[in-house]
């Protein structure tokens, strides 16, 4: 595994709770599931280069890892619910 860089991070007790739901949600620890979060934003945001996309969602960088997201990390975009239904026609007759 590549060595990865160790810093610290403050946040609100609250907002740890939170991360340690969805990471236990997830099968995942606090760090892999930040580190996942941050890896979703840095893609979305257009902020990685090539190469610099962990090979399926909380797993370390491999080193001349593809540009590429694994499936399962993609945006599925918004619910179909949240599109526009067209309006029911009046009743003829």
């Amino acid at each position: 595994m590549p060595d990865k860089k160790r810093f610290l991070l403050r946040v609100d007790p609250r907002l740890y709770e939170v991360l340690e739901r969805w990471a236990a949600d997830e099968f995942r620890s606090v760090n892999a599931q930040i580190e996942l979060i941050l890896w979703e934003a840095a893609r979305r945001a257009g902020r990685l280069g090539r190469g610099n996309t962990p090979a399926a969602p909380g797993s370390p960088v491999p080193s001349g890892a593809s540009n590429q997201v694994a499936p399962q990390a993609q945006d599925p975009g918004p619910p179909a619910e949240s599109e526009p239904r067209p309006k029911p026609r009046p009743k003829s007759g």
